[in-house]
């Protein structure tokens, strides 16, 4: 009866539209009431949730990603993107895909990269000829790389959520392998529809551009570089790659791009405080529900339930992407990875799946939630950048999102995507 108050209470709370966080917040403290037990408890959790040092890492790599977003780093990697592949069919969709996958090395955030690339390419797209709808899905689609390419705060919430256990190096080496295999995907599927189409290919703009623009670029790229080595090699912790990341960031848009002024600078710190205190209340509400979610044993419960589904790994597996996937289509990403972390893999592991391949698996899955209605905040974002309708975007997103389905099953049942990489470092 505790877990219908709880689960019930919280679906109502979702459907008459109360924001996540407090529908997690009020649903605990409803169960924790009928269950006669002292409402501090659910504060006491709350608290707990939130006081992690390694979660000091998530508003560090906000605000740096922030920072680079708002000194006009979003233009240069455009502008290289633009010389590297903006001779394909298709060029601008190409590029736009490309320029995405930079800036994920910079931003670690789909939303942010729906906004920058998205700001810079869907105009572009329109005013050459190309359908909104395409320049949108295209968009979309391609902020998921950010989710996969490190810095990626996604990532140290699985960490945190999954007990610390994992190592966040492993897991931010683990997501390039497959990020890469996103942006291909999406790039052979922008080049089929552009040819149906009859989308253009841009003129490449010769070697030498190509070299200075990759020149002009290179100072923010350079914080993919640092980052990684960096918490690769063991020189600092992740914490302390995203305090190295926010001064390096600074540096480079004050004395290198001279992008940043004051009001920048003020704007890109309210947005990272807000987004801190968004994904921060979202945190600690979840760790609150999830207790209470341990305390009542639904992730053991869990597990008897799906073996008496089914017994075979394979079809396990695929039962929990679609379970994960319905629920990523009402529900924000950082609120799933700390509720589903906790319920799900101990029901992996117990299958043999290497909790770093499950990271994986659990962020492209919830990031093809956030381009599925009726939520879907990074395809709302696109859709507001490129003015169109979120179902005229999505009654053409079907190749895009096949894709997707596409990668996320490869990182399910090729373990070697995920874990090939960081088994080189050991």
């Amino acid at each position: 009866m505790e877990l219908s108050v709880l689960l019930g209470s919280f679906c109502v709370l979702l459907i008459i539209g109360t924001p996540v966080a407090f529908a997690l917040g009020a649903a605990a403290m409803v169960t924790v009431l009928w269950m006669d037990l002292p409402p501090i408890v659910v504060f006491q959790q709350l608290a707990s949730g939130m006081n992690v040092f390694s979660m000091l890492a998530i508003p560090f790599f906000v605000f740096a990603g922030d920072l680079m977003m708002r000194g006009q780093i979003a233009d240069r990697l455009v502008a290289l993107a633009a010389a590297m592949v903006g001779h394909l069919r298709g060029g601008l969709g190409q590029v736009n895909i490309v320029a995405a996958t930079l800036f994920g090395g910079v931003s670690g955030s789909a939303v942010a990269d729906a906004s920058a690339v998205g700001g810079v390419m869907i105009p572009q797209m329109k005013a050459r000829g190309y359908a909104p709808d395409y320049a949108v899905n295209i968009t979309a689609n391609a902020a998921l790389i950010d989710l996969l390419i490190p810095p990626s705060h996604n990532m140290i919430l699985y960490v945190i959520a999954a007990g610390g256990a994992i190592s966040v190096a492993d897991l931010f080496t683990a997501g390039i392998v497959p990020g890469l295999v996103m942006m291909l995907s999406l790039m052979v599927v922008a080049w089929l529809v552009a040819v149906r189409r009859g989308y253009p290919s841009e003129a490449f703009p010769g070697w030498g551009m190509l070299l200075r623009l990759g020149v002009a670029a290179f100072p923010g790229l350079m914080l993919i570089v640092i980052i990684f080595a960096g918490v690769r090699s063991g020189i600092f912790t992740a914490t302390e790659s995203a305090c190295i990341a926010v001064l390096y960031a600074l540096a480079v848009v004050l004395f290198v791009y001279r992008s940043l002024n004051w009001q920048g600078f003020t704007e890109a710190v309210g947005g990272a405080v807000r987004t801190t205190g968004m994904v921060m209340l979202i945190i600690g509400t979840a760790g609150a529900f999830g207790w209470l979610m341990a305390l009542l044993q639904v992730p053991a419960q869990t597990v008897a339930l799906m073996r008496g589904i089914t017994t075979d790994p394979l079809l396990t597996l695929l039962l929990i992407n679609v379970i994960l996937l319905v629920l990523g289509t009402f529900m924000d990403m950082a609120p799933l990875i700390m509720i589903g972390t906790p319920i799900f893999l101990p029901v992996v592991k117990a299958l043999g799946m290497d909790p770093v391949q499950f990271g994986i698996v659990l962020i492209v899955n919830l990031g093809i939630g956030t381009i599925t209605p009726p939520v879907g905040p990074v395809l709302f974002v696109a859709c507001a950048v490129g003015k169109v309708s979120m179902w005229d975007a999505t009654k053409t997103s079907g190749p895009f999102y096949a894709a997707m389905v596409v990668v996320l099953l490869l990182v399910t049942y090729i373990p070697g995507l995920s874990l090939w990489l960081p088994a080189l470092f050991h």
